[in-house]
């Protein structure tokens, strides 16, 4: 057997890293530093959302125009 470097990232290579290595800088595809910034971007929408029901008086999709 060899010793040989992987050269590709998979999947599970990705869980080996700490969580303190995911998260800064994005990447396409299935991996956790992406379910991260889905994550991050979908509380940014709901809060968005929030505010405006908040301050307008109005339901989202009704602001919206639907």
């Amino acid at each position: 057997m060899t010793n040989a470097p992987k050269t590709t990232n998979t999947y599970e290579d990705q869980f080996q890293r700490k969580y303190g290595e995911f998260g800064s800088k994005f990447e396409f595809g299935s991996n956790p530093t992406a379910e991260l910034w889905n994550g991050r971007l979908a509380m940014i929408g709901f809060l968005a959302a929030v505010i405006v029901e908040l301050t307008t008086g109005q339901s989202f999709l009704h602001f919206l125009g639907f």
